[in-house]
């Protein structure tokens, strides 16, 4: 009788236990020591909020509101005699208040002398004043008017203007003169600055406040250019005895 050798049988289910034992020794060695990478960049964002916020928007700004009232722009020849005189710059048609040695009875508003946006000039003070709407005054200073009596008291209105004028006879040149009525003889009656003819001006500023002229109101070319830029045509006029 023969002998026959049992077969042997290979033992894949050890094999198998074994190896993933050694998977699992692997990774937990290799994870310990920081080897493996511990989650994705999506993680950490995750866990960082700050890391993916979006910037807080900007608060919308408010839009600047458009001058109103903006002054008419004067020409070259306006702005070059404006530094000449010495003259502020004007703003929506109103000027400050001129200083003078003046008491404050002499520079007070004459009573009845009208309402609203206004001129103002008193015969017997030789004085002018500009009167906004409100009633505030915007300047008051001393002038020159007529030595004759051809100006009544009461309201005219502005009438023409002219940046330049002759005077009647060529009694001399004059700058901003503002019509408001007309004489006994049809001579035209305003407010400008001192006369010039071929010896200077006919008048010292010092002389303000004494009536030489033959009918206008005399002004300093700086009260006279603030005239000018307070007083367009429509204006009121109050003479004031």
């Amino acid at each position: 009788m023969s002998r026959h050798r049992a077969q042997v049988r290979p033992r894949y289910g050890r094999i198998a236990t074994l190896a993933g034992s050694v998977v699992v020794v692997l990774v937990a060695t290799l994870g310990g020591i920081g080897a493996l990478p511990s989650g994705s960049a999506q993680d950490d964002r995750a866990v960082d909020p700050a890391a993916s916020a979006e910037p807080a928007a900007a608060p919308a700004t408010e839009p600047t509101a458009e001058p109103k009232n903006e002054p008419t722009q004067e020409s070259s020849e306006q702005s070059v005699r404006r530094q000449r005189s010495g003259a502020a710059e004007p703003e929506q048609g109103l000027v400050p208040i001129a200083p003078g040695a003046d008491s404050a009875l002499d520079e007070a508003l004459p009573a009845d002398s009208g309402e609203g946006y206004r001129v103002v000039f008193s015969e017997s003070r030789q004085r002018v004043w500009l009167v906004a709407e409100g009633g505030a005054v915007r300047r008051t200073y001393l002038v020159s008017g007529s030595i004759y009596d051809n100006l009544d008291p009461g309201t005219y209105e502005v009438y023409s203007r002219s940046e330049d004028a002759i005077g009647i006879d060529d009694s001399g040149t004059m700058e901003w003169f503002v019509r408001f009525t007309q004489g006994p003889s049809g001579a035209a009656i305003g407010f400008h600055s001192i006369p010039v003819d071929d010896q200077g001006p006919v008048q010292t500023i010092a002389q303000l406040g004494t009536p030489l002229s033959h009918g206008c109101i005399r002004q300093d070319e700086a009260d006279a250019l603030a005239l000018w830029d307070f007083a367009p045509i429509g204006t009121t006029v109050v003479v004031t005895a």
